[in-house]
């Protein structure tokens, strides 16, 4: 669940001012930090966006629209490509990351039978099709992180069976930060037989990507999270590997993802995805310096405790406020015009335990009582120490 879910965004630090229906206004001073739910749309991602917009065509019709349509497409698909470090021809262009990652799975395990290793951290894009084969007769195993939520390689290795197909783990956790290491990861999995999948959502312009020297078959990223435009996603596949296709029709992306493609949306995510991917070394160290100095104002409190990891992405915090209520907490926070998150966005409205931080041992009531504070490039300092005293208040008000 995210506070200021109500109120759309705006350059943080200015009032931002939603109009519903009605008409009536209701100006509000916003400091977002839910970075990791979404990245507001970069300058460069509405320009590149409202430019291929323009074009009328549909990049499947040979006529001179089309083809203009399909010449955008492809020039982002090139950017992506460039920025990824891999071939055009590897990357799939879809409707996001939770479609990459049930792609991969389902596709992977067309019937009954094989064994999937995944673990019990993964985004529920992840989950939820494992849980699903699980049903249908695939065996699933679910690796467990340690208390900083790390997957031990060897307990990887281990997990291996003859029958293992598949080994999905992804590269940042959404909710504390940790990164895997995915290329010790995939070379046991392919060691042990097994194509590996990494779904790496929340990494692209915040921490280095190499998709080549890691050996991944296969990973899956959303535009939305480096400031390119919602509903784009990709889906890599290393060459000379084939997927069967999850949806039918007209063909489109090689056979593999049919429907009529996002031509303003790929132009739009590839531009967007140079940009961050060029200033990912300092969009680190800010990030750093912000997460640095967040956990610094917090620290000194005996009833906050963080539970992000310190070696882990910075683009992510985490912190419980030990003896609050969990839905009060975020309403307070939203009454101070601090937009944060309460675990994934993706269970936003559910007021469920994070299964993240229940694998890190957190009792629900903590859990329940736990914020995800996310950052980007446009996040201050001044932002940041704001959030820090309106989270204590919050924190205070929730125990009454």
């Amino acid at each position: 669940m995210s506070a200021c879910a109500a109120i759309t965004f705006s350059p943080c630090g200015s009032t931002a001012k939603t109009t519903p229906p009605s008409g009536r206004e209701f100006p509000r001073l916003v400091i977002y930090l839910d970075y990791a739910a979404t990245h507001p749309m970069t300058a460069t991602a509405l320009s590149a966006y409202a430019h291929a917009a323009a074009v009328p065509g549909n990049p499947a019709s040979i006529h001179a629209a089309g083809q203009a349509a399909r010449e955008l497409l492809e020039e982002g698909r090139a950017a992506l490509a460039a920025a990824l470090g891999v071939h055009p021809l590897t990357l799939t262009a879809l409707s996001g990351g939770t479609e990459a990652d049930n792609q991969v799975l389902l596709s992977s395990f067309p019937g009954a039978g094989g064994h999937l290793i995944t673990s019990s951290i993964e985004h529920s894009a992840v989950l939820a099709p494992a849980r699903f084969l699980a049903a249908r007769g695939v065996a699933v195993t679910f690796l467990e992180p340690d208390a900083s939520g790390q997957i031990d390689p060897e307990q990887l290795r281990e997990a291996l069976r003859p029958d293992t197909k598949l080994v999905s783990i992804h590269h940042a956790n959404n909710e504390i930060g940790a990164v895997q290491p995915i290329a010790e990861l995939a070379e046991i999995a392919h060691a042990g037989g097994a194509k590996f999948h990494t779904d790496a959502v929340q990494s692209p312009g915040v921490l280095p990507v190499d998709l080549l020297s890691w050996k991944v078959d296969y990973a899956s990223f959303s535009a939305h999270k480096w400031g390119g435009p919602l509903g784009v996603g990709l889906l890599y596949v290393r060459r000379g590997l084939d997927l069967p296709p999850l949806l039918l029709g007209g063909g489109q992306e090689k056979g593999l993802r049919s429907g009529t493609q996002n031509a303003p949306g790929l132009y739009a995510a590839g531009l967007s995805l140079r940009e961050a991917v060029a200033a990912q070394l300092q969009t680190h160290a800010h990030l750093r310096a912000l997460n640095d100095r967040l956990t610094a104002r917090l620290s000194g409190h005996a009833n906050v405790r963080a539970n992000h990891t310190p070696a882990g992405s910075p683009k992510v915090a985490s912190f419980t406020a030990l003896g609050a209520d969990g839905e009060a907490l975020l309403m307070n926070l939203d009454f101070a015009g601090v937009c944060v998150s309460a675990g994934s966005a993706c269970s936003a409205g559910t007021m469920q335990p994070s299964h993240v931080l229940s694998a890190l041992g957190l009792s629900d009531a903590d859990a329940l009582a736990t914020v995800r504070l996310s950052f980007g490039f446009q996040t201050t300092t001044g932002e940041i120490d704001e959030a820090a005293s309106a989270l204590l208040r919050a924190a205070t008000a929730s125990r009454a």
